[in-house]
């Protein structure tokens, strides 16, 4: 077995479905990199949200309430995208894979949601960090839930509208519709600066 078939192994979960979502088929590399940068996004929320914590000595207890926010943010991502660290709560299995079978764009909201209260009550670089890795894990799952790039035909096609389409093409050029007013770039007096 090789390094990647065990890694791949190690992040799949048991009885996993390819698309359980119904949405777009992601790219392998976006769909077990975002389950390692959650990972990686939790443990660094609880780290930084502890040091955060640790800012009530200096009495500041919007920190505090940061701090504890991010760390449990942090144990949130952590029971989604790892579930296999908590075995002895069987309720994280089970929440993680409701969570599973929603969108997307589910879970990029709930990581997004998650990462913004701490930057917002006590903004500096342990907050920033952690919650910011956590908001990073969030954006990826907003791009694969966005799905694929459409092809360039269909791109164009769809910018095409029917009344820029003449019969009668001459030269590469496309005929206006008759409703169709004179842009700003045919003129050049009228964006010019003055």
């Amino acid at each position: 077995m090789s390094l990647a078939e065990k890694i791949t192994g190690l992040l799949a979960r048991p009885n996993q479905q390819p698309d359980p979502a119904g949405g777009p088929e992601a790219p392998w590399y976006l769909k077990y990199g975002s389950r390692v940068l959650g990972i990686v996004a939790s443990f660094f929320a609880i780290l930084f949200g502890l040091w955060n914590v640790v800012s009530i000595l200096t009495l500041n207890v919007s920190c505090l309430v940061a701090g504890i926010i991010q760390m449990v943010a942090g144990f949130i991502v952590m029971a989604l995208e790892a579930p296999c660290c908590f075995p002895c709560i069987e309720q994280v299995d089970q929440l993680a894979g409701k969570v599973e079978t929603k969108p997307m764009y589910f879970r990029a909201g709930l990581y997004c949601a998650l990462a913004v209260p701490p930057i917002f009550m006590c903004f500096g670089l342990a907050s920033l960090f952690g919650s910011g890795l956590i908001f990073a894990t969030g954006a990826v799952y907003g791009m694969m839930a966005l799905g694929k790039k459409a092809s360039r035909e269909d791109m164009a096609a769809a910018a095409t509208s029917p009344t820029q389409m003449g019969g009668d093409q001459a030269g590469g050029q496309m005929q206006m519709g008759g409703d169709q007013h004179i842009t700003l770039m045919e003129d050049p007096d009228v964006w010019r600066p003055t």
